[in-house]
């Protein structure tokens, strides 16, 4: 069993479905459960086309994007995209949920810490990669 507050603990608030988590266990009387996450890895993405926002975008190019500290000003799962602002920048960051899953993730939540790498594109800033906070300190 993986608790909520386990997941916080990490430094996220969701899992997305089919990615990797790797765990320190112990044994109860439950059986076992998580006491600490030591990695989440997305889920794999061969066979999967890339968002129509990011074409024309190489992968060297998206993966340059520099990882910026950011806060989630809100994220609509059920519209499936909400926005993030990066610190010292007034500008909104959108975020897709599809770019989320891709992430790793499933959900995001209001005030949430993150770390995030965005392109501009024809409609704003986007988002093209979102990971733990602890992942924009270094």
């Amino acid at each position: 069993m993986l608790h909520a507050n386990v997941l916080r603990n990490y430094g996220q608030g969701s899992v997305a479905d089919g990615a990797r988590i790797e765990v320190v266990v112990q044994t109860t009387t439950r059986g076992l459960q998580a006491v600490e996450v030591l990695n989440i890895t997305p889920p794999e993405q061969s066979g999967i086309a890339p968002l129509e926002d990011f074409s024309g975008v190489s992968a060297e190019e998206l993966a340059a994007a520099p990882l910026e500290p950011a806060r989630v000003k809100w994220f609509d799962k059920a519209k499936g995209f909400g926005f993030a602002n990066v610190y010292g920048r007034s500008e909104d960051i959108f975020i897709h949920v599809e770019v989320l899953r891709r992430s790793g993730l499933s959900d995001l939540f209001p005030g949430e810490a993150l770390a995030l790498r965005s392109i501009q594109s024809s409609r704003g800033r986007m988002a093209v990669e979102v990971l733990p906070w602890e992942s924009g300190l270094s």
